[in-house]
């Protein structure tokens, strides 16, 4: 669904996931590729801009940092800080607004009723990015889903989206 709010927001996009030969349940990989201009490439993405890190348990198992550049974002689907995720030391070097960590599964929950944190993590992502906008996420869910259910992650998105660009507004007041 990223790619396809970059898409409805004006952007060439392509997105694809990279999946080994291991059983069901095993981590996957996804790439997306958004720009202003006609995407030639067709590989995995090896040094990418952002991280977004759905399952936080693979933190300790895969290195899903790999290529990202020092300038990249990182957003992690926790309601933990990178402290009390071991990482303090790893993003030291990074910009703090380009750290991020939302209960995205949390307001899956709350709105959806299901764990799914996807959606309100591309809310999360459109706040601190401004890569893609919080009405193409909208735009992107009503394409995937109706009724209830595009309602209930809109609201998702929106929150996560809210949460992000209040925490941003906060550190900028803090650094004025």
């Amino acid at each position: 669904m990223l790619s396809i709010a970059g898409f409805l927001g004006g952007r060439h996009a392509q997105a694809f996931p990279s999946f080994g030969s291991e059983r069901t349940g095993a981590p996957v990989v996804a790439y997306c590729r958004m720009d202003d201009h006609e995407i030639r490439l067709r590989e995995p993405v090896m040094e990418p801009d952002a991280i977004i890190i759905q399952d936080p348990t693979l933190l300790n198992q895969v290195d899903v940092f790999s290529g990202l550049k020092k300038d990249g974002y990182i957003l992690i689907n926790t309601t933990r800080t990178f402290q009390e995720l071991g990482l303090g030391e790893f993003v030291r070097d990074f910009q703090r607004d380009h750290l991020l960590t939302v209960g995205a599964t949390e307001l899956s929950i709350k709105y959806v009723g299901r764990p799914v944190p996807n959606v309100p993590l591309l809310g999360a992502f459109a706040a601190a990015t401004g890569l893609i906008t919080l009405d193409a996420v909208q735009a992107a869910i009503s394409q995937k889903f109706k009724g209830a259910v595009a309602q209930g992650n809109q609201d998702a998105a929106r929150e996560a989206y809210e949460i992000v660009k209040q925490h941003t507004a906060k550190r900028e007041a803090y650094h004025a």
